[in-house]
């Protein structure tokens, strides 16, 4: 599954080096020298910025050169054409691009502030970044007989991208971050019969070959149990004598149920045809709306805290939430 390695190598992983390199002015404020080295320039430095430009060649090379090892070369190539799979995973795959282009460009965003571009410069230098990357991946899917370049993927680069710009641009912070979480999911030993009556396989054989086995895998490639969020830091937007925490944030969410196949619950496997009862099993999008802790917001004191809090800002703290899903059903969850 190649989203797999778009999202994890090019969005999580990523992000995470994104701490590494000053994850924002007002989060990391610090005395020692291991901070005031990560802590953005005033001025353009020259030394910063060649190892920024090393790093980031260097970085871009080597996931760029696995991804196509680990994945790419295992297929047949073939003219370049362009794919549609818009509505594929209930648009899962494609909330998986927004994030990690967020995140990829806040990255490039925060190198570049850290060189001591002036925030226009590193703006444009996060949107360059993201695209680069993103890009690279569209155009080998483009010459793969397996896929082809997506244009929805496309878009939902861009609109990831631009989500940092713009809050930055007209902010100059972050006061919508976009967040992830995912639980483990268990599944039915339910026999499904295929169409010819010669076979059988059950929902949780099937969701291993979707998803895996691993708990690790699972939580990265398991469609029906991620959840992306967008976390609105609502004290950003309040005036300074509003009584709101300012680690307290407000998330909406968005997920999908009952994914075992890209559009419809029907595969083949091993020359049998199987289909899931879409009555038993309906496929249905879900939104939430719930809280969030904004963890740098809690401003502890301790440096190594501080930048931990940075770290896992990516991922949506549980906590309780309201669900509307397309079945018309509302679902209150203590932990979400």
């Amino acid at each position: 599954m190649v989203l797999f390695i778009k999202k994890v190598v090019y969005g999580f992983f990523i992000s995470l080096f994104t701490v590494s390199w000053g994850q924002s002015q007002d989060t990391i404020i610090s005395s020692n020298r291991f901070h005031t080295f990560f802590m953005p320039k005033d001025d353009f430095h020259k030394v910063r910025f060649q190892t920024a430009l090393t790093f980031t060649s260097v970085t871009y090379s080597a996931f760029s050169t696995g991804l196509y090892h680990a994945w790419y070369k295992n297929f047949d190539k073939g003219p370049f054409r362009l794919y549609n799979d818009w509505g594929e995973w209930s648009h899962m795959d494609k909330w998986g691009h927004v994030y990690s282009s967020y995140f990829q460009t806040m990255l490039g965003f925060n190198g570049a502030r850290w060189t001591g571009l002036n925030s226009n410069k590193a703006i444009w230098t996060g949107l360059a970044m993201s695209t680069l990357f993103q890009t690279t991946i569209e155009v080998m899917d483009g010459f793969s007989s397996e896929w082809g370049f997506s244009l929805p993927d496309v878009a939902a680069n861009t609109a990831g991208s631009l989500l940092f710009a713009t809050q930055q641009r007209l902010w100059n912070q972050q006061r919508i971050l976009l967040k992830f979480s995912s639980s483990r999911k268990e599944y039915s030993d339910t026999q499904i019969i295929s169409s010819d009556g010669l076979k059988s396989v059950s929902l949780s054989e099937r969701a291993y070959d979707l998803y895996g086995s691993g708990i690790f895998e699972r939580y990265l490639k398991d469609y029906n149990a991620q959840i992306y969020w967008a976390s609105i830091r609502i004290h950003s937007f309040l005036p300074e004598s509003a009584i709101w925490p300012p680690w307290l944030n407000v998330a909406l969410g968005y997920s999908a149920e009952n994914m075992f196949g890209g559009y419809v619950n029907t595969w083949t496997h091993q020359g049998h045809v199987f289909e899931i009862n879409p009555e038993i099993y309906p496929r249905y999008s879900q939104f939430f709306l719930g809280f969030d802790i904004d963890l740098p917001g809690l401003n502890p004191r301790n440096p190594l805290l501080k930048t931990l809090c940075s770290v896992f800002q990516i991922f949506k703290i549980p906590g309780p939430a309201i669900e509307l899903n397309t079945r018309g059903q509302i679902k209150f969850h203590i932990f979400r």
